[in-house]
């Protein structure tokens, strides 16, 4: 008869695997990084969120604008659109006013340099809820546009509007929006 080989039990000093403690201090580590990532990642979200806003609404109120300027008829020359509403000379409701440029060919789509003349000129501000306002003081969008002869009979009408300041860190440009449109004759 052949001996059967005994088995015996290996015993190792060391236990292979990770205790509680090494456990626990890994995940404080881990809430530590995510506590520090979540802060930067809320702040982000902030500032994107307002730039968001700030963008949506410099479309909106250069939208305004061109709606307010394709209004008009297309030899209307007088016709002053920087109040709202518009008046001109010739206007009894709402009163009339003594100057505007109407689809006048003049003005400017840089916000930098705006034409404030002839007249009441090609430029507008508005407060920080998008109301008019006089003057320049405390204006938190600035809208200007240019009129051009794009061909006979057909003027292109370009709108630009920017904020006035950033929110939260600034980088990059300032928010703005651009409209270009073409109104024709006789239409």
């Amino acid at each position: 008869m052949v001996a059967k080989p005994q088995i015996r039990p290996i015993h190792r000093r060391f236990q292979a695997g990770m205790s509680l403690l090494e456990t626990m201090i890994a995940l404080a580590i881990l809430l530590i990084a995510t506590v520090g990532l979540l802060s930067v990642g809320m702040a982000a979200v902030g500032t994107t969120e307002n730039q968001g806003h700030l963008a949506a609404r410099t479309a909106e109120y250069a939208q305004d604008k061109m709606e307010q300027l394709m209004s008009l008829a297309y030899s209307d020359a007088e016709t002053d659109t920087t109040q709202f509403p518009a008046c001109n000379t010739t206007s009894t409701n709402p009163p009339s006013c003594t100057t505007g440029t109407g689809l006048a060919i003049g003005g400017s789509s840089d916000p930098s340099a705006p034409v404030a003349t002839p007249g009441n000129g090609y430029v507008d501000y508005l407060d920080i809820s998008g109301n008019p306002i006089a003057g320049t003081g405390a204006w938190f969008y600035v809208r200007v546009w240019q009129i051009s002869q794009f061909a006979p009979n057909l003027k292109q009408i370009s709108v630009t509007t920017r904020v006035r300041r950033q929110v939260g860190a600034p980088q990059g440009a300032l928010p703005q929006a651009t409209l270009v449109s073409l109104k024709s004759s006789p239409f």
